[in-house]
């Protein structure tokens, strides 16, 4: 009789538990590559996961607000080291190199293995059970996309012309002038995203309760070679334009964009500059086209908060780590 209560009782707290977790909002959380590895770190084990930790304490904070959460994650930095530790390993032994596709599947899996870890860190510092499942992610694109042809998304560290120079001549690879920040950097092919891959199941498991990590670095790119025969191509989708595609396919409540910067701001780095709480579609689309936003930093996350809320109808937030859950943090891009 006892045992049977116990059966009863257990089984209806894991029922109630359910009940609450499918009752909470569901939300798209955008960190960048940099968010992991920051400017003029070279990007040590232990840097990445100090990063990875201090990002995944900022989540705390939506989690208590009710939040199912999907995590996305950039890999500008480092893909672009995956790529030259390649090259290196070639050129001294023989390895053979790896296509940038694979190189995005590679910087998927330990990235993921990285905030998973450091999440499941946190969760448990704040007395919080949540599973965790990180999700190697395909996104189609098209391989006649303009974007193969003017190649736009920097990966990579930060070289002087020089240095650039050289890399240009021994591998013929494309490097573009960051004035912003000073300095070169490879660029490669950033096709639009079309399709997520298992999105129906990446909905599924965050609705359920467990945290997803997925389309990390944009997702790995591929293409139909044939009917029904999948292939990968050379190329870095934004993870932004891909996190806000999942994000009104899963049928997200809100997406938030992680940035270095509190705000989006107008007449970015100069005397005029103004920071905003709030944008219109419209106001994004004229900023956009005014050229106000670069095209290598916040013109993708403009134009992806742009894309969720024209397709949900719902808000998107854009900010840094330490404003996720704050009220007024950030700039809210909305319908009107």
């Amino acid at each position: 009789m006892v045992n049977t209560l116990n059966e009863k009782n257990s089984t209806f707290v894991l029922f109630f538990t359910k009940v609450i977790l499918i009752m909470r909002r569901l939300a798209v959380v955008a960190f960048g590559g940099n968010a992991l590895l920051k400017s003029g770190q070279k990007g040590t084990v232990d840097e990445q996961e100090a990063n990875a930790y201090a990002a995944s304490k900022n989540l705390v904070k939506l989690l208590n607000r009710r939040y199912n959460l999907v995590l996305t994650h950039g890999n500008g930095p480092q893909v672009g080291n995956i790529l030259m530790a390649n090259s290196a390993g070639y050129k001294s032994y023989d390895i053979p190199d790896m296509p940038l596709d694979i190189s995005v599947a590679y910087s998927q899996g330990f990235i993921g293995y990285m905030l998973e870890q450091q999440l499941r860190n946190v969760l448990m510092e704040n007395d919080m059970d949540r599973d965790i499942i990180s999700i190697i992610t395909q996104v189609l694109v098209n391989k006649d996309d303009p974007a193969f042809e003017n190649p736009t998304k920097p990966i990579g560290p930060y070289f002087s012309k020089e240095e650039a120079d050289i890399f240009i001549k021994e591998s013929g690879s494309v490097f573009k002038e960051d004035k912003a920040r000073g300095g070169w950097r490879k660029v490669v092919a950033s096709p639009e995203p079309l399709v997520i891959f298992n999105m129906r199941s990446i909905e599924k498991i965050a609705n359920d309760g467990p945290i997803a990590i997925a389309v990390g670095g944009g997702g790995i790119p591929c293409y139909y070679k044939k009917e029904n025969k999948l292939q990968g191509i050379d190329a870095v989708i934004d993870k932004d334009l891909a996190s806000s595609l999942l994000a009104s396919q899963i049928h997200a409540h809100k997406l938030f964009i992680l940035t270095d910067v509190p705000k989006v701001f107008l007449n970015y780095n100069t005397p005029q500059e103004k920071s905003l709480d709030r944008l219109s579609i419209a106001e994004a689309k004229q900023y956009l086209k005014d050229g106000q936003f670069s095209s290598g930093s916040m013109g993708p996350k403009i134009q992806a908060a742009i894309n969720f809320v024209v397709r949900s109808g719902k808000d998107a937030i854009i900010t840094a780590p330490e404003l996720l859950g704050v009220d007024n943090g950030g700039t809210r891009i909305t319908i009107v």
